[in-house]
């Protein structure tokens, strides 16, 4: 599982890439692997609550988030290994 943070480096750009970073995320829940989207606050960034992947995997669709491409965010992705959980999540330690 990995927590992934996209901090603001250059917000002033975000509107310009705004249509292509949603159109990643909506390919990372199609896809199965984004868990959870939301914002960092206040009005920081965003992070990605992720699973079903390999970090190498991972780091290759975080290139291609236009907003990271373009430097609209930076990236930094902490891997996590699950430890206890409650059972509505039991399926991350899958």
């Amino acid at each position: 599982m990995f927590i992934v943070t996209l901090k603001f480096a250059d917000k002033a750009k975000a509107p310009q890439f705004m249509e292509g970073h949603n159109a990643w995320i909506r390919k990372g829940f199609d896809d199965g692997v984004f868990l959870l989207v939301g914002s960092l606050q206040p009005n920081a960034g965003g992070t990605v609550l992720v699973h079903n992947t390999t970090r190498a995997d991972l780091e290759m669709r975080v290139t291609d988030d236009p907003f990271v491409a373009e430097g609209v965010v930076s990236a930094d992705i902490q891997e996590i290994v699950p430890g206890p959980v409650d059972d509505r999540l039991a399926f991350l330690k899958a």
